[in-house]
Formats: structure tokens, sequence, C-alpha cells
């Protein structure tokens, strides 16, 4: 997160918000949303999770227009909720974000993709893998799904990120490898750490806050 109006061109936009509308329909086509109406719970920690959104993404470290670090937090979420629900969840709490002046509104679809949407769907992918794979103990859902999850769609996350800044012609490849890329794996670490201690937490005490979690399936 972190673009502003002048990094990326009137191509680009164009192209990131038809991507940001493509993603958000199958979001809201994926939800069930009478169920979120009858479920109360599933409301607190949908609100709660837009909430809690919101205030970690106002702490951050900015190195250069478009290269912003902070913990993006997605994965719990989409862990949480499902990766529908996490979508709309992260746009509630960028809304707060461009609200309060810390994001322009013309570049609310590219740091929706980048911060949001991306993130949730490397998360939901790993954990389709995972459940592909059978896992029979729950620790591989805490590993793959929880902390190397975020790990990884973060790393995604962030190579989008670079990409969009080199096509627009703001860095050259050289400066974001320098400047940004050689630290991703750093910023990984602390990624995977946040959103695989939360996952593990909600395993041990409230395993039904997880809809994304098939009890059943782990001895």
């Amino acid at each position: 997160m972190g673009m502003t109006g002048n990094l990326l061109s009137t191509g680009q936009w164009l192209v990131t918000f038809a991507l940001f509308l493509l993603v958000l329909v199958q979001a809201a086509r994926s939800v069930r949303w009478h169920g979120l109406r009858r479920d109360n719970a599933l409301q607190h920690s949908f609100f709660g999770a837009a909430v809690v959104l919101g205030l970690l993404w106002q702490m951050r470290a900015g190195i250069y227009p478009g290269l912003a670090i902070h913990i993006f937090g997605i994965t719990a979420v989409t862990l949480m909720l499902g990766w529908g629900l996490a979508v709309f969840a992260g746009l509630m709490a960028l809304i707060f974000t461009v609200l309060i002046g810390r994001e322009p509104a013309a570049m609310f679809a590219a740091n929706g993709l980048v911060t949001v949407m991306v993130p949730a769907l490397v998360t939901h992918g790993i954990m389709l893998w995972e459940r592909h794979r059978n896992f029979s103990n729950f620790f591989a859902y805490i590993f793959f799904c929880g902390f190397f999850g975020a790990g990884i769609s973060v790393a995604v996350s962030g190579l989008l990120m670079c990409l969009m800044l080199w096509l627009s012609g703001v860095y050259e490849f050289s400066e974001l490898v320098r400047d940004y890329l050689r630290y991703l794996p750093l910023f990984m670490l602390p990624e995977g750490f946040v959103n695989g201690t939360v996952v593990t937490g909600l395993m041990v005490f409230h395993p039904d806050r997880l809809t994304t979690l098939n009890q059943r399936r782990y001895r």
C-alpha cells in the first residue's frame, strides 16, 4: 500500500481498476450473504477484522513513494472469514485509511488490489493446496496456511507492486532491487509471525472463528 496519484500511468490505472472490479465481483459472488446476516458471531468477526486492519495499517514505515512497509494481516482474516469476506473487510479498512487522509482516493483500486485482494487470493490458494494434500496433522494448517501463507502472500504483493512501479517508469529495476526487493525476505518474517500467531491462538481458544478450518480432518 502507498500508491499515490502520480505513480501509475492512465493505462495502468485503467487496467488496475478493471482487475479490481473483476476480483470484487468474484468476491461478492463467493460470499454467503444470507449466512452473514444470520450469524452474529461471523458479523462480529467481520467488522472486528475491518477495525483491526484499519488501525494496524496506520503503523507503517515509508521508504520511497509507493514502497511503504507495514503488516498486512490479510492472511489471518482470510482464514477467519474466507477470501470473499476478507476482501470486503480489507476494503472497509482501506476506506477508513482513505477517509483519514493516509491514502489517496484515486489509488483506491490499486492499493486494494495489492494490499487486500492479492494476499487474500494467495492465502486462499495455499489453503486449497493444503486441503488437496489432505494433511492429517493440524500443524499443517497452522504453518502452511498461517505462517508460510502470510509470508508468501506479502512477497507476491511486494513483487506485484514493484512490477507496477517498474512498468510505470517511476523506478529503475536496479533501484527496486537495491531499495526494496533485497529486503523483501525480511518483511516476510514479521508478516508470517503475526498472522501465524493469530491463527494459532484462534485455533487453540476459538477454532469456531476459523471458518476455513475443518476440524474433523485432523487428528
